[in-house]
Formats: C-alpha cells, structure tokens, sequence
C-alpha cells in the first residue's frame, strides 16, 4: 500500500500552512460527514469487512481440501497478480476516471466471489478453479487499489481527518472480519463466507456509483471520472513513463519506499508467520489471536490520534511514531509475559496506523491531482512487493536462525529505518500542505527536484 517534493532549507510560503494574520479569520473547520464522505465510507468499510474476513476463509476452508501448500498458492497467485497488474491500474484511473475503475473492480469481484460461493455450496470446488478466481480478484484489486488514494481527497476537504476515519474502520473490520469469518465457517461453511464477501462489494459499487463529486463542466481534476490523456493523445508506456517520472522525482517519496522495501522483506513479510509461530508455542492459538485483537486496538487509537494531531511535518512525526512499532517485534522475540506482549501490539498498532495516516495525506495532497493515482500504484507495487518477498523467504530464514534471533533482526530494522526517514532532509522537512480554495489542500502543479 504523495506530497509536494521536500526542501532542506527553509520551505517556501506554499509548503507551510499559513498562520492567520490579526485581521483574517482562522481557516473553517469543514464538516467531514458530507454525502459524498459518508457512501465513500461505506463503500470502504463495508468491503474492509469482506477483505477481512478472505485469509481466514482461505486458511480453513481452501487448507482443509488442499493442504498448507493450497493455501500459499491460492494466495500467492492474489498478490502476484495485483503486483504484476497495479501499476496498469493506476494508468487506468488516472485516464478514465478512479470511480469507475473502482465500480468495475467491485463488479469483477462480485463475480469471482459469488462463483466460488455456489462452489463452495455445490461442494469441494477443484483447485483449479480457487486459482482462477483468485487471479481475477488480484486483478480487480490491482484496478482498483490506486483510486482508493485518489478518491479521498475528491470527497473530503481535510484529507488528514479523512484518512484518520477510514484507518479506525480499517481496524475495526480486522477485529470484527476475522472473527466472523470462523464463526460462519463453523456454522454454515466456507460458501457464506464468500457469498456475504460479494454482497459487501454489491454495496460497495453502489455506494460508488451514487457519489456525484462535481458537475459536468467542472475543472478535469476535480473530478472522479475525469481522464486525463493529453492533448495530443497518449499511449500506455507514455503514462506509465509520466507516473515514474512524477514518482522519481520526489525524492521523500522513492526515499521513503526504498526504506518499506527493505521493512517488507525483514519486518513486515516475515512478523506474521514468525510471531504466530512462537507465540502459538509459548502460550497457544488463543493467545496470539488476543495479541493480533490487541493490534487492532491500536490501530483504533493511533487512528484517532491522528484525528486530533495535524503535525507540521507530518512524515518526521510519522516516522518518530514508527519507532514505537520496534516494541511488537521486540517483545515477542524476548519471550515476554502475555501483559507485556499486548502492550506492544498495542503500542505497534496505534504506530502503524499514526503512520499510513501521514504518509497517505502526504502523498494526496502533495501530488498533481491528474497523476495521483499512477504515483498511487507506483509506491503500492514497491510496498507489496517487499512484503510478498519476505513471506516467501520467512521459512527458508527459519533454517539459518531461530525465529527469536529473526525478529531481534526485525526489530532492529524498525530502529534503523526510523533512523534513516528521519536523516533524509527531503522526509524530514516535508511540511503539511497547506489548504487552498475552501479548504482543500492544494497540491503542486508538477514535480520538484529535492
């Protein structure tokens, strides 16, 4: 899973937001539940939900017919289609419009679910027909993952409060989908599960498909289904080109996804077969289900930390919040007692989610409107791309050192990247942008060397 481009000497007046002078009134604090927020939220929400709920149909359902190599290739085939495809997704929305990629993904996805639903109910489904649907739903996502940053600041004037609220539902759905999900397979089978997972994206397109963000005649980049081919034409690799041209040149942006490349291959890949593992030997299943609810509250509160905080620099108060994550790895390769493992779940989750809610403000209100979702996908393939490759290398890892050693080694990479964001002038002096025009924040008209 974009920011106007960093100075180290003092920012210019448009990097930093202006402090009201004695005869101005401070800036108007916008309501965020208007009616395009609230069916962008629920369109969110709603399908967080079913999202939440697919690795553990996956795990019990698909592992029970097909064994633990079933589901790694089930899954592995979801992500590696929505690596290999997110960056044409993210051309895609930028030309046609984010809102209706997301729609038409939806749609596919409604699909692919409903199918392996009637599967699921007719009886064990062939395997061949798992990793078909989980090709085609790894391709929807991929088409439309990059209007999910793009939308935000469409409908929101204050993309930070926005993003805040959908990180706290994002939590919420990893504690409610997981638990709902087993529940149902206990009771009713794997087939409900997938069936309530495509009714979540029949409500999805339709909350999607009712948000009226501007009328026709608008400007281009104020609207959702705008597209944004030039002139004179344009081409696939021309966009493409533009999207990496647009991402290199911000030098807190590539800076900051090198840093996640390297946190997906030791930290991020690795923490959950790792963590799951030894806490599940030291204490039992039940206790690293606590641990992983015990994340989402934190999640739930370093979303709303960041409802309250707007930090001037809101990558260097990212990145000191990041350093608090280094608790979660940390204490579970020390083997600590259950109330001290829960505290640094805790204590990482609310970290996580006070970053991605800097980081993904940054990137919306930093970056042209027209290329925002091409940068979009280009700053996802890298995040995923790491995370992907320490999945596929935690087990190997496992016979070169204890999975205790392995998460000390994780640990340390938290400390040393926090470390390395805030030495890199371009991340650290990174001001929030600041608001234009009623509010919204306004973002750079082209890219910036630093």
């Amino acid at each position: 899973m974009t920011t106007k481009q960093a100075q180290t000497s003092p920012s210019p007046p448009g990097d930093r937001p202006a402090d009201p002078s004695p005869g101005q009134q401070p800036p108007v604090r916008h309501p965020l539940w208007d009616r395009r927020f609230t069916f962008y939220f629920v369109a969110r929400s709603v399908s967080l939900v079913g999202d939440a709920m697919m690795p553990v149909a996956a795990a019990l359902a698909v592992g029970a017919l097909y064994g633990v190599s079933g589901v790694g290739f089930v899954l592995g085939t979801w992500t590696g289609t929505c690596v290999v495809l997110v960056l044409f997704g993210g051309v895609f929305a930028d030309r046609w419009g984010a809102r209706r990629m997301m729609v038409g993904a939806d749609l596919v996805r409604v699909l692919t679910q409903g199918v392996l639903a009637a599967a699921f109910f007719a009886g064990p489904p062939p395997f061949w027909l798992l990793v078909t649907m989980a090709a085609l739903a790894g391709a929807a996502t991929a088409m439309f993952q990059p209007g999910v940053n793009g939308m935000v600041p469409l409908v929101a004037r204050e993309p930070q409060r926005a993003n805040a609220t959908l990180k706290v539902a994002d939590a919420l759905a990893q504690l409610l989908g997981p638990a709902l999900a087993g529940l149902l397979i206990a009771l009713t089978g794997a087939g409900t599960v997938y069936a309530i997972d495509a009714g979540t994206f029949v409500l999805s397109a339709l909350c999607l498909a009712l948000i009226r963000l501007a009328p026709a005649g608008a400007p281009a980049d104020t609207r959702a289904d705008a597209g944004s081919a030039s002139p004179g034409g344009s081409s696939l690799r021309r966009d493409l080109r533009q999207g990496w041209h647009e991402f290199r040149s911000r030098t807190w942006m590539w800076a900051v996804i090198l840093i996640w490349v390297a946190y997906g291959v030791l930290l991020f890949g690795p923490l959950v077969p790792l963590s799951s593992a030894l806490i599940g030997s030291r204490s039992g299943p039940n206790a690293y289900g606590l641990a992983v609810s015990f994340l989402g509250v934190g999640t739930v509160l370093g979303g709303l930390l960041a409802l309250r905080v707007r930090p001037a620099r809101p990558l260097a108060a990212g990145a000191v919040a990041m350093g608090l994550f280094t608790a979660l790895p940390l204490c579970v390769a020390l083997g600590a007692e259950l109330p001290v493992l829960l505290a640094g779940h805790v204590l990482g989750g609310g970290a996580l989610a006070f970053w991605s809610v800097m980081w993904a403000t940054s990137v919306q209100t930093h970056t042209p409107p027209a290329v925002l979702n091409r940068v979009t996908a280009y700053e996802l393939a890298g995040s995923v791309s790491g995370i992907a490759l320490g999945q596929i290398l935690a087990g190997p890892a496992t016979a070169l050192a204890s999975p205790a050693r392995l998460l000390l080694v994780s640990a340390g990479t938290c400390l040393a990247g926090c470390v390395a964001l805030l030495s890199i002038p371009a991340i650290r002096t990174l001001h929030r942008a600041a608001p234009a025009d009623g509010g919204r924040p306004k973002a750079p008209d082209g890219p910036h060397e630093g």
